[in-house]
């Protein structure tokens, strides 16, 4: 996780921790903290009247959970970008409350062609507003996260309608109910890290099954469709070197695009 830069864009948001979006224990779910970083991220873009703002597609996301915000609790979030790509860019967003809540998230967007749906150069705008605060930081898009093996654990996954967007996607907030659900027999606190890095999402009707693999403070997950991995999840402590990747650290699998 790269820090607030001394220059360049960054765009700031608020928001206040509410009912609907805790735990019984009051503190923040996950899924609620990443609609709210999607919200204000995407409030940046719309300020910054960049064209074709809305043609990305989330590769993967990062959340550090440093120290839970909870219930009526007001958060701001400051937005900047951390790193370019050819074809894709890293947005970081810096959370702090005023109780003490704590998150660093770092979320890899690739940029799509309209027309044709694949990736696409980012644009000499693009690069005249955010360029300056990545100070030449190159990021890739290669696969963090260990691919599916073995005879994992499996968990039927029954979808909502609330899941899914205008598109017939599931919204990437709602990937993080999975993360919910899991969390209470992988990590019992802060500090703690999660990655998911998406494939080629979730659609209304598809069968999903969860894989999950445990250990002490560590789970791998995959979201399976027909029996393929289409997403996957990393949750380990942070500090445990065999449990979570750093910026710069070496990764798995292929670089797409």
């Amino acid at each position: 996780m790269v820090p607030l830069p001394r220059v360049g864009r960054s765009f700031s948001g608020q928001r206040k921790v509410r009912l609907g979006d805790v735990r019984p224990d009051a503190e923040l779910r996950l899924d609620a903290l990443t609609r709210y970083t999607q919200d204000v991220s995407n409030d940046d873009t719309t300020a910054a009247e960049l064209p074709d703002d809305m043609a990305w597609v989330v590769r993967r996301t990062t959340v550090d959970v440093h120290r839970p915000a909870t219930f009526a609790e007001d958060l701001t979030f400051t937005t900047f970008c951390s790193g370019l790509g050819r074809r894709w860019a890293e947005r970081r967003l810096v959370v702090r409350g005023r109780r003490g809540a704590e998150y660093e998230v770092s979320t890899l967007w690739i940029h799509l062609d309209v027309e044709t749906g694949r990736p696409r150069s980012l644009s000499a705008e693009f690069h005249a507003l955010y360029a300056e605060a990545a100070q030449g930081r190159e990021v890739g898009a290669r696969l963090q996260n260990p691919p599916l093996w073995g005879d994992p654990e499996r968990i039927e996954w029954p979808t909502r309608v609330v899941d899914f967007d205008v598109f017939g996607h599931m919204n990437n907030a709602a990937y993080w109910a999975v993360v919910e659900e899991l969390l209470p027999t992988t990590v019992v606190e802060a500090p703690f890290r999660c990655v998911i890095e998406y494939g080629r999402g979730i659609s209304t009707g598809d069968q999903v099954t969860i894989a999950c693999r445990r250990s002490d403070g560590e789970m791998d997950a995959w979201w399976l469709v027909d029996g393929d991995s289409v997403a996957s999840l990393r949750i380990a402590l942070l500090g445990q070197r065999s449990g979570t990747l750093a910026v710069g650290d070496p990764v798995l699998g292929n670089e797409e695009g």
